[in-house]
């Protein structure tokens, strides 16, 4: 069986979804310099060099992946060959950072996880550049398939640095408001 060309990809298609995703991963990336002036407002406690790499450089690592997803496949591409090896380093990479920050989660002293957090910050990226790996690896065989599952695990990416952006700034909320219900005169 021959190589598809670009011609039948169905990359066209797709424009719209990726200019979306795309568009609200980049803008969302930038509001996330808001959430860091949160943290770094929210006090010492709030801000450790371990919290952050495991909780909110994670967030912005899982919006420029979607932001890079939909850039990759909004590339004129010649064939199905740089498109499979693009979607699989980027499959790859994101299992490689994400067993990087479970391995810094997990020596966080200032924050116990609880299961919805080990799901939102390890389970649910692994899942989706799992599914970003071996969707670039069916792409050439099952492409419609291939370009859903792609197109799902980016929107998962999204949809993961959404809820984690929200989480770490209602947690810092949380505890600023605790402290200062706990000061002397309240």
């Amino acid at each position: 069986m021959s190589m598809p060309e670009a011609a039948t990809l169905p990359l066209a298609e797709w424009e719209s979804f990726y200019i979306i995703v795309g568009g609200s991963a980049a803008a969302l990336s930038g509001l996330m310099f808001v959430v860091i002036a949160v943290v770094a407002d929210a006090g010492p406690r709030a801000a450790t060099p371990l919290g952050i790499a495991g909780f909110v450089t994670p967030t912005i690592i899982h919006f420029c992946a979607a932001l890079l997803i939909s850039a990759i496949l909004s590339a004129p591409w010649p064939g199905h060959h740089l498109v499979q090896l693009s979607m699989a380093l980027v499959g790859l990479g994101g299992i490689i950072y994400t067993i990087a920050v479970w391995r810094r989660v997990r020596v966080v002293t200032t924050y116990t996880m609880v299961f919805e957090d080990w799901a939102w910050h390890v389970i649910l990226p692994l899942v989706a550049y799992a599914v970003t790996l071996v969707s670039a690896l069916a792409v050439e065989h099952e492409t419609v398939l291939a370009m859903f599952l792609i197109g799902s695990g980016s929107l998962l990416l999204l949809f993961i640095g959404i809820h984690n952006a929200w989480d770490t700034v209602t947690h810092l909320t949380l505890q600023r408001i605790q402290r200062e219900q706990e000061k002397p005169g309240k």
